[in-house]
């Protein structure tokens, strides 16, 4: 059997969110493998604990893939400040991977990231790592992906479990377990009334149903007191942002200044979406399409907006209707670099601090 129908039997998808059918990259021949364990969400832990716990593992989960794509070189994204996991990784690690080391900044996680600061590439507008050569797996997918090589299939899932929770911890959990028994496992609450975000505060989402199961890629809850800052903003229907911010966007553009894409060249501007909120929809196509590369990585909405308004939701919105529409955009420019994308990087820490996230 080879590895490629392991993978499928043992029903392995991508665990850092997107849920990609492993067995699908693993028959892909490339000229990379990159390993992903920056884990860039404020809270989240639990890569680092793998990596930490289970590097042995992991790094044969990459080795396998290296073989199956026929790859002539891997490189393993991990954050510099992990000194911990980077040694237990290196232990693992054969003479065709590279360490890649990442700074503290959000999203450092983000596969568009990843693949230009380890090979210095950039994946084309709307396209995916394929299209250069390159495939990337997140810690938990190759540890899952060893596995599989035995046999032994997704039963079970790593969460970190963060915030208003009395032990703050990572651990598995067999896939679908409800999250009220998953808060139980980490000591239950320190609130009586609290939000959950499923995934993390930036990219996951808010529910309030502790009937809710974890599923192959629940990456961790975050329990909030429902009075939080994040619980409000997060809890707002679309009806308020989209009249606040008809209103009050003044188009100061920091919204773009800061998000990720469009540092590396790509054509995002979410001030120009905000525009389109003075529109019909018919009025508003070419705004929005300035929304279509968008990753959701919330940094416009959660820091980068100095009137707490929300471009990351009109660029949702934006990609809704362009759907719709049938219209696809087409990136007119060359992708080029911003010249001062270091200087606009976003250290996790001062984002936890704007998230009001210092006590957890």
């Amino acid at each position: 059997m080879t590895l490629q129908e392991k993978i499928f039997n043992a029903g392995v998808v991508g665990a850092g969110g997107a849920g990609f059918p492993a067995h699908i990259k693993a028959k892909s021949k490339v000229e990379f493998v990159l390993a992903n364990g920056a884990e860039c969400e404020p809270l989240i832990h639990k890569d680092y604990e793998l990596m930490l716990h289970f590097p042995k593992e992991i790094s044969r989960g990459l080795e396998l893939l290296i073989e199956s794509t026929s790859a002539k070189k891997g490189y393993f994204g991990i954050k510099e400040k992990n000194e911990k996991a980077i040694s237990a990784i290196s232990r693992h690690l054969n003479g065709k991977t590279e360490l890649t080391k990442l700074g503290d900044f959000y999203p450092s996680g983000d596969e568009f990231e990843l693949v230009y600061a380890a090979t210095g590439r950039l994946i084309p507008p709307a396209g995916i790592p394929l299209d250069i050569g390159c495939v990337v797996n997140n810690v938990e997918t190759l540890y899952n992906i060893a596995l599989a090589e035995k046999g032994i299939p997704v039963t079970k899932k790593f969460i970190c479990v963060a915030g208003a929770v009395k032990k703050p911890s990572s651990f598995f959990v067999p896939v679908g377990t409800s999250f009220k028994d998953v808060i139980d496992f980490a000591g239950g609450t320190k609130v009586s009334e609290f939000g959950i975000f499923v995934g993390g505060v930036m990219m996951g989402h808010l529910t309030f149903d502790l009937n809710e199961v974890s599923t192959k890629t629940t990456a961790g809850l975050v329990i909030l007191p429902k009075e939080h800052y994040l619980i409000k903003r997060k809890n707002q229907p679309e009806e308020n942002w989209h009249r606040i911010g008809k209103s009050a966007c003044d188009q100061c553009s920091y919204c773009t200044e800061f998000c990720p894409r469009y540092l590396l060249g790509y054509q995002v501007e979410p001030h120009k979406v905000m525009r389109s909120l003075g529109f019909t929809k018919t009025g508003s196509a070419v705004w929005n399409q300035m929304a279509d590369l968008c990753c959701s990585c919330g940094l416009c909405t959660l820091y980068a907006c100095p009137e707490d308004l929300y471009p990351k939701e009109a660029c949702d919105k934006a990609k809704v209707e362009m759907r719709e529409a049938g219209i696809k955009f087409i990136q007119q420019k060359p992708v080029k670099v911003h010249p001062i994308k270091d200087g606009r990087r976003v250290p996790l820490q001062q984002l936890i601090m704007k998230l009001k996230l210092n006590d957890y």
